[in-house]
């Protein structure tokens, strides 16, 4: 079990990297809040105004912001 750590995955249901990186969280036991950007409108701004970027995931750890589904990054982030 992973320190729990603050995550929040942006992503949108036909993401393939997106769902890549939701199984690499449920397979290391890693709980995260998950908000879709296709339905959610608040999220979606949220996303931008983080990252600056469209594309997803956009993955928030702890206030540490990650684009796209960057194993080694989110590894030394959740310190796993």
């Amino acid at each position: 079990m992973v320190d729990m750590k603050n995550v929040t995955i942006y992503s949108t249901p036909s993401c393939v990297y997106c769902k890549m990186a939701k199984a690499y969280f449920d397979e290391k036991g890693v709980k995260y809040s998950d908000k879709d950007v296709m339905v959610d409108m608040a999220a979606r701004q949220e996303m931008i105004q983080k990252s600056g970027q469209l594309g997803v995931p956009v993955i928030d750890i702890e206030g540490k912001i990650i684009v796209g589904f960057d194993k080694g990054a989110i590894k030394d982030l959740l310190g796993i």
